[in-house]
């Protein structure tokens, strides 16, 4: 199966069957979660935000919320740290608060597998060779979110983003799947460290200099 036939064809068709599936799957994970959002958070269930995907356009990404609407005197949402409850932790240390995501994929918005789409707001911060990460769709699961995940800088996840689009392939997607089990179970890397995910990315000169390795 050669390269560019996987990525324009058979990855998509992959997506398809694949997200169908794990929808089917988890339904009794998905509608559990879907209730127990509503009874600790309220209303909206849904959290969804302006994401870059394919060749840099934008979609709505759709996750569980997993945090409060809490807002300061000002009516500005107070900081993740403070907004983020037990139960909001729980789902995603677990990576449940990921799951509707896989609406995404149906509609190909997002593959099962490929770099993690950062905000839309970064779109112009790219460099030329940062930007070559949406060469193919964003993804669940990737080579940076099984190689350190959120405790990895955001240098080392363009480096190995761009690592993923010049090595995707059908075994490529199914190590990275494969060693996303292990990652989900164990929780590694879900959050930077002194921060409740990751630093926002201020730097957007910042070289890309090294390889990404097996």
């Amino acid at each position: 199966m050669g390269g560019m036939t996987y990525k324009l064809v058979w990855k998509r068709l992959l997506d398809i069957f694949g997200s169908v599936s794990l929808i089917l799957l988890l339904l009794p994970v998905l509608s559990t979660a879907f209730i127990l959002v509503r009874l600790k958070l309220g209303s909206p269930v849904f959290f969804r935000q302006e994401r870059l995907g394919l060749n840099g356009k934008t979609f709505s990404i759709w996750k569980f919320r997993s945090m409060t609407n809490c807002v300061d005197e000002k009516g500005e949402f107070l900081p993740d740290e403070y907004r983020l409850t037990k139960f909001g932790k729980l789902l995603r240390d677990w990576s449940i608060d990921e799951l509707p995501q896989l609406w995404n994929v149906l509609v190909g918005d997002m593959s099962l597998i490929g770099p993690q789409p950062f905000i839309a707001e970064y779109g112009s911060r790219y460099t030329s060779e940062q930007m070559r990460r949406h060469e193919v769709r964003p993804g669940i699961s990737g080579w940076a979110q099984v190689t350190g995940r959120n405790a990895i800088s955001w240098n080392q996840k363009f480096i190995l983003d761009v690592w993923y689009v010049d090595n995707c392939s059908l075994m490529t997607d199914l190590k990275i799947l494969f060693l996303t089990i292990p990652v989900v179970l164990g929780r590694n890397g879900v959050s930077a460290e002194n921060h409740v995910t990751m630093p926002k990315w201020a730097n957007s000169e910042e070289p890309i200099e090294e390889s990404a390795r097996d």
